[in-house]
């Protein structure tokens, strides 16, 4: 299962970041079921198989967090035996999961609140915070059109339309990407997720930038919707990943390079709020 999990996010079929720390955490259950002769050999395999999980994909801060956190918690208690090991283990993934999941429902229930009534807004990528935000402010009976651009070139954001379109309250229009511009004037606001926050930049999914710069220039504001912990400090180095180029261009490239990054910087005085489960920072 763990070798699945680590080629599902390297092929981003699991998507949000809060979902990838979730199905990564769950994979090292895995572990558990298996014999170990020592103590010694079974953290060996539980940091080595993290490692993977973690490398699967390094831009996730959430990922990175959460597998840091169940190593750390088995190897610290210097479990006595592989039994106690195990149950360290289960525990430590019980808990990550059930933190992560609180805190995604409470930044959206935060975020919903600030989704008015009729609001158009305009989303990009697929975020599941983001997701669970538009779903609290439809059980608060509001209704709203929602703008979803694809989110190329793996067109996340076509899954975000299709499971909008499901909801009864909800007009959704698909757009491009470069399309997000012509349609800021008509918006009320931009909804996002985010991976993390560093050092005053916000990194989320290719794209995110020229939109915010688009809603700056237009007076549309512009929130961000993520754990509180994704405010990350240096424990944690960002690093972008660049895609393989067929995901751009199915047939060769001749005479020319084709670049596929997977996130963007966007720096947070273009942004208007970020919403959290502690709180909600202005700018």
């Amino acid at each position: 299962m763990i070798d699945e999990t680590v080629e599902e996010i390297e092929e981003m079929q699991t998507h949000g970041s809060s979902v990838v720390a979730i199905k990564a955490a769950e994979a090292l259950r895995t572990l558990t079921e298996r014999e170990f002769p020592t103590v010694e050999e079974y953290l060996r395999t539980l940091d080595r198989n993290s490692n993977a999980l973690r490398r699967a994909n390094p831009s996730h801060a959430s990922l990175y967090s959460t597998q840091h956190e169940i190593v750390e918690t088995v190897t610290d208690a210097d479990p006595a035996d592989v039994s106690t090991a195990k149950r360290l283990t289960l525990e430590a993934i019980e808990s990550v999961v059930d933190e992560v999941e609180s805190a995604k429902e409470r930044a959206a229930a935060r975020a919903a609140t600030l989704i008015a009534d009729d609001d158009v807004l305009l989303i990009h990528d697929y975020s599941s915070t983001v997701m669970t935000a538009i779903d609290d402010a439809l059980a608060a009976g509001h209704s709203f059109e929602v703008y979803a651009t694809e989110s190329r070139p793996r067109y996340l954001g076509r899954k975000a339309a299709r499971k909008l379109a499901e909801r009864d309250g909800v007009d959704v229009t698909l757009v491009v990407d470069s399309a997000a511009g012509h349609f800021m004037p008509e918006c009320d606001r931009v909804v996002v997720g985010m991976d993390c926050i560093v050092e005053d930049m916000l990194y989320n999914r290719v794209g995110t930038y020229p939109i915010a710069t688009a809603a700056n220039d237009t007076g549309v504001p512009m929130t961000v919707v993520g754990a509180d912990s994704k405010y990350v400090d240096g424990a944690f180095a960002f690093e972008n990943e660049f895609r393989s180029p067929s995901e751009v261009l199915l047939e060769p490239a001749e005479g020319f390079d084709v670049a596929n990054p997977a996130y963007d910087a966007t720096p947070v005085e273009l942004l208007d709020s970020v919403v959290t489960d502690e709180t909600i920072h202005e700018y």
